[in-house]
């Protein structure tokens, strides 16, 4: 996207934000004796109506959970506001981007006068009738369920995020800022969405927090002040050289990615170290700084492809847990384009970040990448395959009270699951500060005194998820609210733990750069002695410990750890012992959008 593009998308994020947080703050303190400065009413009011007073109880909730994870009163309540002002953005942003999909029928783009809605209102005559918009209101909701069965983590409405819905006014005008005339392209690009994630966060804001601290002193400050978006060419050229690559070398040179990577570096002459065969669905990929997932949104197309060529090859290897090939368990090529979206989203591409708001993008994003692929194959909707899984993890603590952590551990019904699992809950407690930097897998084997956690999770993650989904069953009101943030916690704690474990082929990233949290200081000083002086060189360790062998890490980062005396230990024992650096381009300023900072972007291969 040109800058011009990029300014009105800012526009209009910032318009809209600020248009939803003082609506929902009117809401908060006059309906629900909620105030900005976390000063919250014991009780309900006479003026509310059952209903109401339910949707309090869960927003309390959601509050109390934010005050659990250490935040004072004002902070939590001023972060329950970002929240649900910025899952509204992304939910009427995402209707747009599938309008111009063609996804979902013309919903918002004439309001009330939309296409889909008229529909609807056939089928249920008495909609237009409702006072304040209510039929309309219903109708979106009725998308949002629908939706929500593939799209979860933006369109659930039982998220605590979603109890506020803006007043006719604020709605109408947001749907005003959404529909003006200098956004009408934007809606069918892909990066759109991950621009509307950056620019929600304003340069003021991000400004003020440098100027109040020059380290970031919560995971919050850390991830604001590390929302740059990645260039295209850029992620083109890091995953071509490593993906791309290794697929490349299995093939010894035969395959349709030597065209279609344009940024692989292939030297005159050069003697080709060929690699042995993988079934792709043993072919795995992680960001672990994701954001809005650039990086697995192109990976996505190049596995497409992989897929293709493996399932032609006559002498593509079996997979690890089937012990078939491809052909043999898609027997027509109609049946592998069918699955293979879905097998690619469950089997290949993992990303991990601090902020839960990337997982509203990046599942989004990843889930509309599927269904253009199906568009593509020819597939229509309704013999599209549901997608039910995706591997974006949020790390953050796992924040329960002792009392719904104990109920939890009673209920496993399995005394060493339930030590574990305890100890996972421990070893959590700076996972929103540290993200995959935290050793988890490490921590939790050393409190248990048990080499292999992993075979407890046979099959991986299922019996903790069950007995999650049936913990939050059991009872409702405020008490499942609180059940459902610590599930919610819970299943985030066990997929890191799951991700931490894992070896990879590839790791892609744009990481954090500068100093970390001040809560995680000692910490992380402690695990990274040779890289402690700056998160993205740390980062690069971690990634080069997850890698398989032979796996490769691209990388943007600074330019800084290649000359400066001060990273002499990362360039000499950790590149150069463990992973070499093979591509490497000195990218300088301007790459990174507003970021101050002079790049590289380069390409490590693990040597064993």
């Amino acid at each position: 996207m040109d800058k011009d593009t990029r300014n009105a998308i800012e526009r209009a994020t910032q318009r809209a934000r600020k248009l939803l947080e003082e609506d929902f703050a009117a809401q908060l303190e006059g309906d629900f004796d909620v105030h900005c400065d976390g000063a919250v009413a014991a009780k309900a009011g006479a003026h509310l109506s059952a209903r109401q007073a339910f949707r309090r109880e869960r927003i309390v909730a959601a509050i109390e959970h934010k005050r659990a994870a250490g935040m004072n009163a004002a902070d939590a309540a001023r972060d329950y506001l970002r929240d649900a002002a910025f899952t509204t953005l992304n939910r009427f942003v995402a209707l747009k981007m599938l309008e111009a999909r063609e996804l979902v029928q013309e919903c918002i783009t004439k309001g009330e006068q939309s296409a889909g809605y008229r529909e609807f209102c056939g089928m249920a005559p008495g909609l237009p009738l409702l006072p304040d918009s209510t039929g309309y209101r219903l109708y979106i909701e009725s998308l949002f369920d629908e939706l929500s069965t593939e799209v979860k983590v933006l369109f659930d409405r039982r998220d605590p995020s979603s109890v506020l819905w803006p007043k006719r006014t604020t709605f109408e005008q947001l749907l005003e800022i959404l529909n003006a005339t200098e956004l009408a392209r934007v809606w069918g690009e892909d990066e759109t969405i991950g621009w509307v994630y950056q620019f929600f966060n304003g340069q003021d804001e991000r400004r003020k927090m440098r100027e109040e601290s020059q380290a970031p002193r919560n995971s919050r400050e850390l991830a604001v002040r590390n929302q740059f978006f990645t260039p295209r060419y850029v992620v083109q050229f890091l995953t071509d050289n490593t993906l791309g690559r290794i697929w490349y070398e299995m093939r010894g040179t035969k395959t349709v990615l030597a065209e279609r990577c344009e940024y692989m570096v292939r030297k005159p002459g050069e003697e080709l170290a060929l690699r042995t065969k993988k079934d792709p669905r043993d072919l795995r990929v992680l960001d672990p700084a994701c954001g809005s997932g650039h990086f697995l949104l192109y990976a996505f197309d190049l596995l497409l492809a992989i897929y293709e060529e493996a399932w032609n090859d006559p002498e593509s290897p079996k997979n690890e847990a089937t012990s078939k090939t491809l052909a043999e368990d898609y027997p027509s090529v109609d049946a592998l384009r069918k699955a293979v979206p879905g097998l690619v989203l469950a089997h290949n591409l993992h990303g991990v970040d601090i902020d839960p708001r990337c997982a509203q993008i990046a599942q989004l994003a990843l889930w509309m990448r599927t269904q253009k692929a199906y568009r593509d194959f020819g597939i229509g909707r309704a013999e599209r395959p549901q997608i039910r899984r995706s591997n974006i993890v949020v790390a953050e603590p796992l924040v329960a009270d002792d009392q719904i952590a104990n109920e939890f551990v009673a209920k496993l019904g399995d005394a060493e699951l339930g030590r574990v699992f305890m100890s996972l809950v421990e070893s959590l407690s700076l996972a929103g500060d540290l993200g995959l930097l935290l050793r988890v897998e490490q921590l939790v084997a050393r409190q248990t005194k048990r080499g292999q956690t992993g075979n407890l999770f046979a099959p991986p993650e299922d019996r903790i998820r069950a007995a999650l989904e049936r913990f939050v069953r059991e009872e409702g009101s405020a008490t499942n609210t609180r059940r459902r943030l610590f599930a919610e916690d819970a299943a985030h704690g066990v997929a890191l733990l799951g991700v931490a474990e894992k070896k990879f082929d590839v790791v892609l990233m744009n990481p954090p750069f500068g100093d970390g949290s001040t809560r995680a200081k000692k910490d992380f000083e402690r695990a990274y002695p040779r890289t402690k002086n700056d998160v993205y060189a740390a980062f690069v360790e971690r990634g080069i410990e997850l890698l398989s062998s032979r796996g490769r890490v691209g990388a943007i980062t600074s330019r800084t750890g290649f000359f400066l005396s001060s990273f002499q230990k990362w360039r000499e024992e950790i590149l150069l012992k463990q992973a070499p650096p093979v591509v490497f381009a000195d990218l300088g300023a301007g790459v990174l959008d507003s970021a101050m900072v002079e790049t590289a972007a380069y390409c490590l291969e693990a040597r064993s």
